[in-house]
């Protein structure tokens, strides 16, 4: 017999309970058009937060001293880039290179009246393409000028909770690179909202020259900061750069807690995903299975008739087939839409969730993002959960003998 008369029994048999088949249907579109949605929502958390944390910490490339250590924010000059201009210089000089500007990190206190909170401070060269996010980002007030000796940035977020407004003085707090207390009045020029709530809440920017007054490290930075024109070529350019007591780290090695984060969220996620392709393949099975209670007699008929066992099977096996083939078509179009519908207008999350993300740079909007080989991955391995699935019931529709489902009512 043909393979397209078994695949017009198989349509047929389909339509003789067109509501069962539907609602199976439905249930392998609904699941794979949720996996689809979910991991589209993954794919954007990823992307953004990487995005977020290159364009507002670590850049594409970092040169740093061997001995910085990044987690205590040291002012120890001989953990310091000496010279970081030239640094920077030589790395613009590359070809790929969009921006290089040296910063400096400190820990400082900010004083109010009322208040005092732990910061990052952040001593930048504002003329640089580098900060050009904060540039975009200014809410209120002004940006700084690179020969301002009292001016600083604060975040929205963090302005609003302190009662801080553009014109505000406050007083900011260090202990400098020989150990002393330094303490000294700046008055806020703008605020700024970055979309990362995580990263506005525990950031005060000033220029670098006034910084390295702040904290005695005249000619040092903590680090020099690339931008390049494209992100795969980090490991390249970075390899140019590398040099005795520096390191040139890329934009992986300064995200490792955070993609070793995601990795764990990936692993959540396949256990989500096999948990709905069980739950779909139960419902194959189960529409396959009262199809064979219902055709007794007729699989009785077509073997008294010389259909082979393996050929009712494969009428069996087609069903579910035909079934997972219009699911998944159906299911990659809903989830399609939906991660399309996202990618554009976003998931507001909102910014107590974004500021709970911890060292993750998440934006209080999510952007869904398409990720093709994921998707296809998912539809194929859906169909062949189905077809898995469907073997007990198609075999056990073979199995039966002739003159017993004959006798069947």
């Amino acid at each position: 017999m043909a393979l397209t008369k078994f695949w017009l029994m198989a349509y047929r048999d389909l339509g003789r309970n067109r509501r069962r088949s539907l609602f199976s249907l439905i249930a392998v579109a609904l699941g794979l058009g949720l996996l689809i949605l979910l991991h589209g929502y993954l794919a954007g958390v990823i992307g953004e937060s990487l995005d977020n944390d290159i364009r507002l910490r670590t850049g594409h490339v970092q040169i740093r001293a061997e001995s910085y250590p990044e987690e205590k924010l040291s002012l120890q000059w001989q953990e310091l880039v000496a010279e970081p201009q030239s640094v920077a210089a030589a790395a613009l000089a590359l070809p790929g290179v969009r921006a290089a500007a040296p910063t400096l990190w400190a820990t400082a206190i900010l004083n109010t009246r009322d208040d005092s909170v732990g910061m990052r401070l952040q001593g930048i060269e504002p003329e640089s393409a580098l900060y050009d996010p904060i540039r975009v980002a200014l809410t209120a007030g002004d940006y700084l000028a690179a020969d301002d000796r009292g001016g600083i940035l604060l975040g929205r977020r963090l302005a609003a909770s302190l009662g801080l407004g553009v014109g505000d003085a406050v007083n900011l707090s260090v202990i400098n690179a020989d150990g002393q207390p330094d303490d000294a009045i700046f008055t806020i020029r703008g605020l700024f909202d970055s979309g990362v709530p995580t990263y506005d809440e525990s950031t005060v920017l000033m220029p670098l020259a006034r910084a390295q007054a702040l904290t005695n490290t005249p000619r040092h930075a903590s680090a020099v900061i690339l931008l390049l024109q494209r992100q795969e070529d980090a490991p390249t350019i970075a390899a140019q750069l590398r040099q005795a007591g520096y390191h040139a780290l890329t934009w992986r090695d300064l995200n490792q807690v955070l993609l070793q984060t995601l990795t764990w969220a990936f692993n959540f996620y396949y256990l989500l995903d096999a948990i709905v392709m069980a739950v779909v393949a139960v419902v194959i099975a189960n529409t396959l299975l009262m199809a064979v209670f219902e055709r007794f007699r007729e699989v009785g008929i077509l073997g008294a008739l010389g259909m082979k066992r393996r050929q009712i099977m494969l009428m069996f096996l087609l069903e579910a087939l035909l079934l997972g083939i219009g699911g998944v078509i159906v299911g990659v179009v809903l989830g399609s839409a939906g991660v399309a519908y996202f990618a554009v207008n976003g998931l507001y999350l909102g910014e107590a969730a974004a500021s709970s993300a911890g060292s993750v740079a998440l934006g209080s909007t999510i952007h869904f993002r398409f990720v093709p080989d994921v998707f296809a991955q998912l539809s194929l391995a859906t169909l062949g959960i189905i077809l898995l699935a469907s073997l007990y019931p198609a075999w056990f529709a073979a199995r039966q003998e002739p003159a017993v489902a004959l006798r069947a009512q």
